[in-house]
């Protein structure tokens, strides 16, 4: 500005000057920082260590939860162990509801693991198992007709269903660009009224929510059928649907990391641009990996119908495509981590049965997917904690 001279002053920086602090209102320093640094590579151990962490972490914030409300948490949690690991039947049990998680949690991982978030593993189990009951219902087949050819007809059918109706989301991903989330979503709840409409409708026995029984030739085989030649057998519930499970993880396994296809489908989640510009065809293996896991969801769907039920009912699966995302998640989406992660859900399903309230193993399911959500920063972090300058 001028002064009354005439003289423009030179223009002088502004510094702006912190108030002075009173003694009483001094901010506490701490004599340490943390500094993030993002990690160029994982380490092969890092992984399976934050899940057991997260797992961990779940269970003490689960059971402080149960220690507020009243409960004992270490009651509750022994009383799962025993209701699901106690004995040779409750593990039989045990094994039956893992059954369909891990089939579940396979369709899952494999679509995850391009980054393709298949949230509709339910609505394709349901079309599954829609599938596999048309087989004796419908019927395809003759009544009488062996169970040699009656039961590998189902795996056609609810495999083929499965892929069909996991196919649609794939499409509209790949040609038009459309959120898979919101369209697996979606058509859950078209699989659902579907179903109902066979249940209460055509298939409906006396007006009631299930179908008629299948013929003995449309069950899966069981332990408990080798009662006669195998006395301990007897009563032990695991059906023919575990080992179809076991080998369909052997083969994702092989799939993802000893095929041209897996190593596509891996670059692909890894890094789009970089497998575009490598040539590989990303519209082609999004429809084909949603097909493959629309494929293990509706197997899965048979599996039940066929080794548990033995008829199809309207309330066919207590949500086993949604807690196959959180099996997907436990596995780090490994196929092999996807069984031990299915078995150790199933023993939670198993378990609400006989705990109360009914909701506290939903409960531990949610806690642990938040901290298995959460512990993805460890994974892509690594964090130090560092001495502030004196």
């Amino acid at each position: 500005r001028d002064d009354r001279a005439g003289r423009r002053d030179e223009a002088r920086p502004v510094t702006a000057r912190a108030p002075a602090r009173r003694p009483g209102n001094a901010r506490l320093s701490l004599p340490w920082t943390i500094r993030a640094e993002r990690r160029l590579e994982v380490p092969r151990w890092l992984p399976v260590a934050t899940t057991i962490a997260a797992v961990v972490v779940a269970l003490v914030i689960g059971g402080v939860i149960l220690a507020f409300a009243g409960g004992d948490p270490l009651a509750i949690y022994g009383h799962i162990l025993r209701s699901s690991f106690g004995s040779l039947g409750v593990l039989s049990d045990t094994l039956v509801k893992a059954t369909p998680l891990i089939l579940t949690g396979l369709a899952c991982a494999l679509a995850f693991r391009m980054r393709l978030w298949n949230i509709g593993a339910e609505g394709q189990f349901l079309m599954g198992a829609w599938a596999a009951s048309a087989i004796v219902l419908v019927p395809v087949v003759p009544a009488g007709t062996p169970a040699i050819i009656t039961v590998p007809l189902m795996m056609v059918a609810a495999t083929l269903a499965g892929a069909a109706y996991g196919a649609i989301p794939g499409i509209l991903k790949a040609v038009r660009g459309v959120n898979e989330i919101i369209v697996t979503l979606m058509l859950n709840y078209i699989a659902a009224l579907w179903l109902s409409y066979w249940v209460f409708g055509p298939w409906s026995e006396g007006g009631f929510q299930l179908t008629p029984q299948f013929p003995p030739e449309g069950w899966l085989p069981r332990l408990s059928d080798l009662a006669d030649a195998i006395p301990a057998l007897g009563g032990l519930t695991v059906h023919l649907g575990l080992l179809i499970g076991l080998v369909a993880a052997v083969l994702v396994h092989f799939l993802l990391y000893r095929s041209r296809l897996g190593y596509e489908i891996r670059l692909i989640g890894d890094s789009p641009r970089a497998a575009r510009y490598a040539g590989v065809n990303v519209v082609r293996n999004t429809i084909v990996v949603f097909a493959i896991s629309g494929a293990l969801a509706g197997l899965a769907g048979m599996s039940e119908v066929t080794g548990v039920v033995h008829r199809l009912q309207l309330v066919i699966s207590p949500g086993y495509g949604f807690t196959a995302v959180i099996v997907a998640y436990i596995a780090k989406l490994n196929p092999y981590g996807v069984v031990v992660a299915a078995i150790a859900f199933g023993a939670l399903i198993l378990a609400g049965r006989e705990i109360q309230p009914s909701g506290i193993p939903a409960m531990i399911q949610g806690i642990i997917l938040f901290s298995l959500i959460a512990s993805e920063v460890f994974l892509r972090y690594r964090f130090r904690i560092e001495r502030r300058a004196a």
